[in-house]
């Protein structure tokens, strides 16, 4: 639901000021420093290691090789190595890179595997919601659409899915730009069932699978409009209390920014999909399929060594940003619905 979210007229300010990177303020000198060559690029769970290991300096060399290595360079050797070739040069950097550090960790023993995911299982969610062509500054936007779509962080696979459409209570009628733009019918959401009810059997899918009690798993979002705005306004408008599970969640775009260290500007789903060498698959505002596009993305990240983790959380009803040196926590077990007047 990108482009939706993009042109919502809402008075939500704070939210959208709220939602920068942690390392805006940082690196300003990333892209001219030459000292940039001679440190090791770091994930957040390195931060305490002891950087003396002889491993590390290896890797800062390779690092300043392939920095200096030309777009064709970067293929040819992506190939080599029968890795994934497509992608912007940025991209491709930091593919190669980190093949090697992983290579080094394991032979130098200084890591006990090639990855370190935080999750055992990453849950995507893109929601759709009623909209207006002009949102009017008081429109009450309400979920028409609830998707989910299951990622192995082991096997770096798609394993699941979950859709169901949701009734509008507020506005049952859907505005013909609505209709458009998600490809969503009034029968469609005449035929679906309330939000609470949907609520439900969301939770009933996510503890069929164990998460949170079996295996780690976190939500994953495209923004921080889906949980900050979407399902704060409908648990308001739905009379229950925002859900335990979805209060943290992985925001990708700024994940992604930070990981191949590009400008916000770049971080729409559109251009992360066109600079990691991917096709939109699907119908653009389908919730399902942004949310299977965005999948895609985040597999692609972890296959490229990114380690994806919670970075925003809510508070009291405020969103928040998560440090990187905040404890990693996966989302608690998820409960059915409760009444707001049960604290």
């Amino acid at each position: 639901m990108d482009e939706h979210k993009e042109n919502i007229n809402a008075k939500d300010v704070n939210v959208k000021m709220s939602d920068t990177r942690e390392d805006d303020k940082a690196k300003p000198c990333s892209r001219i420093c030459p000292a940039e060559e001679s440190v090791p690029e770091l994930s957040p769970s390195e931060s305490n290691k002891d950087f003396s290991h002889p491993v590390y300096k290896e890797i800062a060399l390779a690092n300043g090789h392939i920095n200096r290595m030309s777009k064709q360079e970067l293929r040819t050797k992506l190939a080599e190595l029968q890795l994934d070739t497509r992608g912007v040069k940025d991209v491709m950097k930091k593919r190669l890179k980190s093949h090697y550090k992983k290579q080094k960790l394991l032979q130098s023993a200084a890591e006990g595997g090639p990855t370190d995911t935080y999750y055992d299982y990453i849950c995507v969610v893109d929601f759709e919601a009623t909209c207006e062509e002009d949102n009017p500054s008081d429109f009450h936007h309400e979920i028409i659409e609830f998707p989910m779509v299951l990622i192995n962080t082991h096997t770096l696979e798609i394993v699941d899915s979950f859709q169901e459409y949701v009734k509008p209570e507020l506005n049952p009628t859907l505005s013909d730009f609505c209709i458009k733009l998600t490809g969503i019918t009034q029968k469609m959401v005449d035929d679906a069932d309330p939000f609470q009810d949907v609520l439900q059997r969301v939770v009933t899918w996510l503890q069929e699978r164990e998460l949170g009690t079996k295996y780690k798993y976190a939500i994953l979002t495209d923004g921080a409009w889906d949980m900050s705005k979407f399902l704060n306004i409908q648990c308001q408008l739905s009379r229950i209390r925002y859900p335990q599970f979805a209060k943290k969640w992985i925001n990708i775009r700024k994940s992604y920014g930070n990981f191949y260290k590009v400008p916000r500007t770049q971080t729409k789903l559109s251009t992360m999909l066109e600079n990691l060498g991917l096709k939109y698959e699907g119908r653009p505002h389908s919730g399902l399929d942004d949310s299977r596009n965005i999948a895609r993305i985040a597999l692609r990240m972890l296959q490229d060594g990114c380690q994806l983790r919670v970075n925003e959380r809510m508070h009291a009803g405020q969103l928040l940003s998560v440090p990187s040196s905040a404890p990693v926590e996966g989302a608690p077990p998820p409960h059915g619905p409760r009444s707001r007047d049960r604290e």
